[in-house]
């Protein structure tokens, strides 16, 4: 086996994490598909590059000669990198998006052509993938989520910024709930019924269900975790689940959305891009374009409108 750019990011993300099962969740692989890699890694350095120590993995002075190798190769690929894809301005800049209220939005404002330059827009399902996939050059630019306080580590080379600081999650259900005449909903209420959430809900969604659930008394039933959209709209509709819902989301017939009193479930979107591909002028026009997009859709539930003007601490940062 000969090094690749792979292995040398792996060595340095481990490094950076300071444990394989946080390496591991940053790369979106499996902690036993990277403690495979690491060894073959090793095969091929001649030695150990980590042993354990008292705050997790700690670098042998042969890993810390690798990781010095490594960091100098990986800054001359991402210069690289940059230099390239300054050169071909006529190169679309690549979108990545978790988040589909906002898609149309963003497509549909003339500033998503950036000095003449194309832009591309992919829909994913999963961070984890959205995260891997701007680390691999795939996309320039991600639009993505996080709820409460799970965090999404970023690849080297990205920098982000906060476009929504707090959403209010809340619960979409079906019009002949018993639930769907209220107002407002406490999360205790919705003990005993039935969750929806997607397969991929990686960003930190069903850990803060449980969490809060559980400081309400009671432990959800995470029953259906499906990818398809207009299959979980059917089955919410029919009255089989409900699910958590961002707020700005758009009305489905048969189903009606209501908040959570207090608040216990949040989520903020976050805007990262590849500082290689996207100049700081274009990070900031495509923030204003995503910010654009979600305030369009902040009065698609009064609800959310009346909490919105009651927070301006969660308002994006246009100064």
């Amino acid at each position: 086996m000969q090094l690749e750019l792979r292995h040398l990011q792996a060595v340095c993300q481990i490094a950076e994490a300071g444990s394989l099962g946080g390496a591991a969740r940053r790369l979106g692989v499996s902690q036993p598909a990277l403690s495979a890699q690491l060894r073959r890694i090793e095969r091929v350095t001649g030695g150990e590059l980590f042993v354990r120590g008292r705050s997790g993995v700690e670098p042998t002075p042969l890993g810390q000669y690798v990781l010095a190798k490594a960091r100098r190769v990986l800054n001359e690929m991402e210069a690289l990198g940059a230099e390239t894809r300054a050169m071909a301005t006529d190169s679309p800049l690549r979108l990545g998006c978790i988040l589909l209220v906002l898609v149309d939005g963003l497509l549909a404002r003339t500033d998503l052509t950036l000095s003449g330059r194309e832009i591309t827009v992919d829909v994913e399902h999963s961070v984890t993938a959205l995260v891997r996939m701007l680390g691999a050059g795939r996309y320039d630019v991600i639009l993505y989520g996080e709820v409460n306080d799970h965090e999404v580590a970023l690849p080297r080379g990205a920098l982000a910024r906060t476009l929504i600081p707090k959403e209010p999650f809340c619960i979409r259900m079906s019009t002949r709930h018993p639930l769907a005449g209220r107002e407002t909903l406490d999360l205790a209420d919705l003990a005993g019924e039935q969750w929806m959430t997607l397969v991929e809900d990686d960003d930190g969604g069903p850990e803060a269900l449980i969490g809060a659930c559980a400081a309400a008394g009671f432990v959800p039933s995470l029953r259906y975790r499906i990818t398809d959209r207009q299959m979980r709209h059917h089955l919410v509709a029919a009255g089989r689940a409900i699910s958590l819902t961002q707020p700005t989301a758009p009305a489905v017939a048969g189903t009606v959305m209501r908040p959570l009193r207090g608040t216990p479930i949040s989520g903020r979107i976050r805007l990262a891009w590849n500082r290689s591909a996207v100049s700081g002028a274009q990070a900031d026009l495509l923030y204003r374009a995503a910010a654009g997009a979600y305030l369009a859709n902040v009065d698609n539930n009064p609800f959310h409108r009346v909490w919105w003007d009651a927070h301006p601490e969660a308002h994006p940062d246009l100064g």
